[in-house]
Order: structure tokens, then sequence, then C-alpha cells
């Protein structure tokens, strides 16, 4: 009667479970190959089906195209796009330089700025130098 316990179905069941479980079959083998691919079905299949909420950070580069170059003697020097700036006549464009400018890197005061300009005499960009306040 015992032997007839140990062969039991349920018996079998359990110890196949107890296997994959722990993880006790041999490399190779059949119960082997599929723990290995329920683990895969689980990484590729899972995804389509769960929500793990693990999307990348979105990482906007700021919209006025600001681009900071360490300058001399521990200031800065900003490029920022000319479209970034009204360069209308009576448009104060040292202040809409230092409204661009300071949400980046706090309280500056620009030292001096120039403008780049394309063969054709367009402003494309400004120059802009800064320390700290």
């Amino acid at each position: 009667m015992a032997l007839e316990s140990a062969v039991s179905p349920m018996g079998a069941i359990w110890r196949t479970i107890r296997g994959y479980i722990l993880w006790s079959y041999e490399r190779g083998s059949l119960h082997y190959d599929i723990m290995v691919t329920l683990i895969l079905l689980f990484v590729f299949v899972s995804p389509h089906f769960i929500n793990f909420k693990d999307k990348p950070v979105e990482r906007n580069p700021h919209l006025t195209g600001v681009v900071v170059i360490p300058g001399e003697k521990g200031g800065f020097i900003y490029q920022i796009q000319a479209s970034a700036v009204n360069a209308a006549p009576g448009g104060d464009i040292r202040r809409q330089l230092e409204q661009i400018i300071e949400p980046i890197s706090g309280a500056v005061s620009i030292t001096k700025y120039e403008t780049l300009k394309d063969a054709s005499g367009h402003p494309q960009s400004y120059k802009v130098w800064v320390e700290k306040e």
C-alpha cells in the first residue's frame, strides 16, 4: 500500500512542481527546457498584458535652444538661437537674453553679448558672456 501512494498521480505531480520550484532538473532535460521557455514567455509577453509603468523619463531640451559653454575665469558662455529673441526695433535684447538665461542658471549678470549672423546678414544666434551674481 505504501508503494502505491508514492507512485500515485498526485505524488508525481507534486514532485514535478517541487522540481520546478527548487530548479532541480538537469540542463538539457525536458523539464529544464520547459522552465526556461516559461521564463522567456513571461519576459517577452507580459509587458503586453501588464502595465509595469516603466516608461523612460522624457528629457526635453530647452525650447530656446540654449548651449552652455564654460568660459574663462569661471564664467559661462551661452549660445542662444536668434529665434528665441525678439530683435524688433525698440526691443531690449539684453533683458530678453537675461530672461532666457536666468531660469537655467539663476541670477547672472551679462558682461557682453554678440550677434552671430549668417552670410546674408540675418542673426543666427547670440553669444552671451555671463558671470554669476
